[in-house]
């Protein structure tokens, strides 16, 4: 019997919630839904959920600071929904974790489709994972490692969401090569993104704010095309 993978919807909204939630379930996901912050904090720990909805306006707890919560025991995936489209609200949820930003109204096969794609892309490390082939890239003071989704710099671990891991194991995978924006979206998110290049932005900042420049390599920014792993001779 095939497990269900499970989708925590929050959303103060429950006519909302209870759409999103069919359009889910239609899909063979099982989901719950929570109405305000606190109650999705206490319910991600006995739910378990594979992916996370999570609504920014909510009552109480808002959904910054749930996602907040969540990344400090959890690497699962976030889709954040807001009414919100400014940039910076874009830019802050990012920040604060999320993988993905959706705004409202959105259509229900793109949501669908984002949590799908998510939900492909995100490989939680488990303890008996089947043998495959190692996905490691190596620089000095640096490890990226794709099979167990990790990252080692100057000789500690460093967390970061999956989307961050994959977009650095990119970069470095190919060395001195400059990517645009929008091969980096198509690559990483894996589908056509539908919003602004800022999403790169942000990752690479973040990126940054964890792996500072070193004597070997950096993140290099191409003004006006894109990025790049820059090794240093």
């Amino acid at each position: 019997m095939v497990t269900k993978q499970k989708i925590l919807i929050v959303d103060d909204d429950n006519n909302i919630a209870e759409l999103i939630s069919l359009y889910l379930i239609k899909e063979c996901f099982e989901t719950k839904i929570c109405n305000d912050g606190e109650s999705a904090i206490n319910t991600f720990d006995t739910f378990e959920p594979n992916l996370v909805l999570l609504d920014l306006m909510l009552p109480g707890i808002d959904g910054y600071q749930v996602c907040r919560e969540i990344r400090t025991k959890s690497q699962v995936p976030i889709i954040m929904l807001s009414a919100k489209g400014e940039v910076f609200d874009k830019v802050l949820g990012l920040e604060m974790g999320a993988d993905d930003y959706m705004e409202k109204p959105f259509d229900s096969k793109e949501l669908v489709a984002r949590v799908k794609a998510v939900l492909r892309r995100y490989k939680p490390q488990t303890q008996e994972a089947a043998p495959s082939d190692d996905k490691v890239v190596r620089y000095p003071d640096l490890e990226i490692n794709m099979t167990n989704y990790s990252v080692t710099y100057m000789g500690e671990r460093v967390d970061m969401p999956p989307k961050e891991l994959e977009l650095l194991y990119f970069l470095a995978a190919s060395p001195n090569h400059v990517f645009t924006r929008e091969q980096l979206l198509d690559q990483i998110w894996g589908y056509e993104y539908i919003g602004d290049t800022r999403t790169v932005d942000v990752h690479i900042k973040r990126l940054r704010e964890k792996l500072s420049d070193h004597d070997s390599w950096r993140l290099a920014t191409i003004w006006g095309i894109g990025y790049k792993f820059e090794v240093l001779q």
